[in-house]
């Protein structure tokens, strides 16, 4: 039986409570019986999900739509200081509490298992999720991303495993104490936070020294960051139990065999001597390894490695990960949250793989200036793998523009690589731009963190028309 609500969470309000990591925070707590309140910028079907679980959800920020018996305000790294809301709470001395010690907080007595990496953490979260659910062992869960089955990114269950997407982003994956923390890769990301790579490395490292005693770290043998993490590790943790996984020779739980088989991917690792063959219902090399890291993560956790194989086969895929939006005109359209040059590049690759000798049409919204300066030679580089691209302009998220900063970086650097790419600046001339593109046998993929995945729809409504 999972515990109850901390004293503090007991009518906890919420700023940008339509976030997915604050969703599903607030999701969990109201599923427990808190009275939960927040605020947004917009309605979505993430505020209709709220109120019907019996949250307040108010539409825009102002200090009246804080309570004055609220007992605590709930942030994210996102929430600036002159947030109307967070300056009442100053003037009201309700407590702050970030979204992470939020979390922290709902996972304390429940064993758990973060999930970890630059990478792939929301669809290494989703397939334990659903793998722990399918055995009946009800866990709670909160991830970046809504299950494409029960379409929602968390939940409250009766059992005592918590399955948690860890963000590295802002640090706050260092407040959590897990039974198995799961590390799928280590790279140079969130430039706003993180000035190095040594930076990066030493926060994964206060990560896995937070795993609670007897507890497991499972890391990837195949990444070159997660490799030098493990290396770290053994120095300076040689009391941590260390599993890795993965394509290489050394890896404990190793990967033998990788059969892609259309939309799907037959696994065969190598456990204990014996050879163990799984389906993973998602296309692509790197969806397969995360199920690896997912299954080792189970069998550490104590769970029979036979039945959380076949359990992990009834994982569908998660919301904006390589999700199949619909199909007009002979033209299937597809969304990607990739935004990363390595996320791109495996995406892409993954459905070249799945759909031999289709065209692949790219529609890419680049995710944060910071990003964007540090990284953008590399995501041109990346639009180079589709046949042809369009490209939009920097979607900002929290930052402020950069001077200089733009998505002529990428198309110059596509165009260098002997990509086919366009400039849009107009998001509302996409749809049609692109209807007007695509033939019959195409693939379109909408890619990106942003607002870009509204196209998905819009598309398919010009192709049909």
């Amino acid at each position: 039986m999972a515990p109850g609500i901390p004293a503090a969470m007991e009518r906890p309000h919420f700023i940008g409570i339509g976030g997915a990591g604050m969703s599903g925070i607030a999701k969990i707590l109201a599923q427990r019986g808190a009275k939960v309140a927040g605020s947004d910028a917009k309605e979505s079907p993430t505020a209709d999900a709220l109120r019907a679980l019996g949250a307040t959800v108010h539409i825009g920020h102002a200090a009246g739509h804080l309570a004055d018996d609220a007992t605590s305000v709930v942030v994210s790294s996102a929430i600036r200081a002159d947030n109307p809301e967070l300056v009442r709470a100053g003037e009201l001395s309700i407590p702050v509490v970030h979204r992470s010690d939020a979390l922290a907080s709902l996972m304390g007595g429940l064993r758990s298992i973060a999930v970890a990496g630059t990478h792939g953490k929301t669809t290494t979260t989703s397939m334990l999720a659903v793998a722990l659910s399918e055995l009946d062992l009800d866990p709670s869960y909160a991830i970046g991303g809504d299950l494409a089955g029960p379409g929602t990114n968390a939940a409250h269950g009766e059992g005592d495993i918590f399955v948690a997407e860890a963000d590295e982003s802002d640090r706050s994956f260092q407040k959590y104490d897990p039974d198995v923390a799961i590390v799928l890769n280590v790279e140079l990301d969130h430039h706003a936070n993180y000035a190095s790579m040594d930076e990066i490395y030493e926060s994964f490292e206060t990560f896995a020294g937070k795993i609670v005693p007897d507890g497991t770290l499972v890391v990837s043998a195949d990444q070159s960051g997660a490799v030098e993490l493990t290396r770290r590790v053994r120095e300076t943790l040689p009391a941590l139990t260390v599993v890795t996984y993965g394509e290489s020779g050394t890896a404990d739980v190793r990967v033998h065999k990788i059969t892609p088989r259309g939309l799907t991917s037959e696994v065969t690792v190598v456990l204990g001597g014996k050879f163990l063959t799984f389906t993973v219902s998602v296309p692509g090399r790197h969806y397969a390894l995360n199920a690896v890291a997912a299954l080792a993560a189970g069998i550490a956790l104590g769970i029979p490695a036979h039945n959380l194989a076949s359990a992990l086969g009834k994982y569908t895929g998660v919301k904006r990960r390589l999700q199949l939006k619909g199909e007009a005109a002979g033209v299937q359209v597809i969304d990607s949250y990739a935004h990363h040059p390595t996320e791109m590049t495996a995406d892409l690759e993954a459905m070249r793989g799945a759909a031999t000798g289709a065209r692949l049409l790219v529609v890419f919204q680049p995710h944060l200036f910071s990003r964007t300066q540090e990284l953008g030679t590399e995501m041109g580089q990346a639009l180079a793998l589709a046949d042809a691209s369009v490209v939009l302009d920097i979607y900002p998220a929290r930052e402020d523009p950069v001077p200089g900063v733009t998505s002529a970086l990428i198309i110059d650097a596509a165009t260098a690589a002997g990509a086919d790419v366009t400039a849009v600046h107009d998001k509302e001339r996409v749809p049609e731009a692109v209807a007007g593109m695509a033939k019959p046998g195409d693939l379109v993929l909408t890619m990106g963190a942003g607002d870009v995945t509204d196209l998905g729809p819009q598309i398919l409504d010009h192709l049909s028309s």
